[in-house]
């Protein structure tokens, strides 16, 4: 069975001849910062040249095929964040930008940290004079060439294919543009605020799938979300409140999607949100990342038994701990753990449970995916990773 038979089994909960493995298939399972150039070496393969800039929030650097070879990856990725030209977007210096949504960005040597949030403090009267991104002036060009890129994968291979999240999510972009502190309590006390940012983010959001999906969709096996709605210990706020104040926009841009590609839709929030899977699933979403499993009801073993029939979940290698202080010995047996946790009857995808960080020997990202492969059962390449 290949690959692509192997996803749409995992996603009807069946039991796949192989389990999916995920490296760099959606901006939220790749590696950041020095981890890829560590990896790179440790195979000995050439590292790409450094970019001209740093990449701008949202974005990350696609992995080079060789190395997903040889680590006998599933799945690729395709497209990206889309920068409209007719925006705010300005760029200060190598190190300092002010994003489409007006957001200044300052580089700290490994992520983009927010020092200004222009909307912070400000009225539902203060949106009507807010400069919006325009959706019509996003780089067709550009676009097409990642549209070509997924089309050579979808016709030339059987690797699964993610298209990238062209949008940011609404309650996460809320919470950059007014501040987190202002935009929790403008959830509580001024949704009028709240309804009308919203609705303006999602006309956004419905104009540019609109083009993105049009382009690349047909081409893509599952496409990418993101929005964060939790700490690792709890939701940022209540079932009721996400039911009232988000879950009507992140449904419709979900139903919207979907009339654009067949993919299935995962979605990623950080944290401990348990309480919101049925809420999740209710508004399309298909796929759930990442199991973190250090958020105690996030266990993959709790929510195995609770919702193993009713969405597919994606990652749940720790990546706090086990990943960066571990030993090849102890990832296995963790490996073999989570494995037996989440792959009964399909609905599970591996991937560590976020991007790979600096501190992540590459010793340990090898034998987390050598035993990935070999506890999911077969995959022909196993003998190629080195250290066998």
């Amino acid at each position: 069975m290949g690959r692509r038979e192997n996803f749409y089994d995992t996603l009807s909960h069946k039991q796949p001849d192989d389990l999916i493995l995920d490296l760099g298939g959606c901006p939220l399972s790749t590696m950041m910062g020095r981890s890829y150039d560590t990896i790179m070496d440790w195979f000995e393969l050439p590292i790409p040249e450094p970019l001209n800039e740093v990449l701008k929030w949202g974005q990350v650097q696609q992995l080079e095929e060789n190395l997903l070879e040889l680590l006998d990856i599933d799945t690729r990725a395709v497209g990206s964040v889309q920068i409209p030209s007719r925006s705010q977007f300005s760029i200060l210096s190598p190190k300092e930008y002010i994003d489409e949504w007006g957001i200044r960005r300052v580089f700290t040597g490994l992520y983009w940290d927010i020092v200004e949030s222009p909307l912070k403090n400000k009225t539902v009267n203060d949106l009507k004079d807010f400069e919006w991104p325009d959706p019509e002036s996003i780089d067709l060009d550009r676009l097409e060439r990642e549209t070509q890129r997924a089309k050579w994968f979808y016709e030339n291979t059987d690797y699964v294919i993610c298209a990238d999240l062209p949008v940011y999510g609404v309650f996460e972009l809320g919470c950059w543009i007014c501040g987190f502190e202002d935009w929790l309590y403008k959830n509580a006390i001024d949704e009028d605020f709240i309804h009308e940012f919203s609705r303006r983010v999602l006309d956004y959001q419905k104009r540019v799938s609109e083009i993105y999906y049009g382009k690349l969709g047909k081409y893509a096996h599952y496409a990418a979300s993101g929005d964060d709605f939790a700490t690792q210990r709890d939701l940022f706020i209540s079932v009721d409140m996400f039911i009232r104040n988000v879950k009507p926009y992140f449904k419709e841009r979900i139903r919207f999607t979907k009339e654009f590609t067949d993919a299935a839709f995962l979605h990623h929030s950080c944290g401990n949100v348990a309480k919101l899977i049925p809420e999740l699933k209710d508004c399309g979403v298909d796929i759930l990342n990442p199991v973190q499993p250090t958020a105690e009801p996030m266990t993959p073993r709790n929510l195995k038994k609770a919702f193993g029939d009713k969405i597919v979940f994606h990652g749940g290698f720790d990546t706090q701990e086990e990943l960066s202080q571990g030993t090849p010995e102890s990832i296995e047996k963790s490996v073999k753990k989570l494995i037996d946790d989440m792959y009964g009857n399909g609905g599970f995808i591996f991937a560590a449970a976020h991007n790979i960080q600096e501190d992540v020997p590459a010793e340990n990202i090898v034998a987390m995916f050598k035993a990935a492969r070999q506890y999911g059962k077969k995959r022909k390449n196993e003998n190629n990773m080195k250290g066998d």
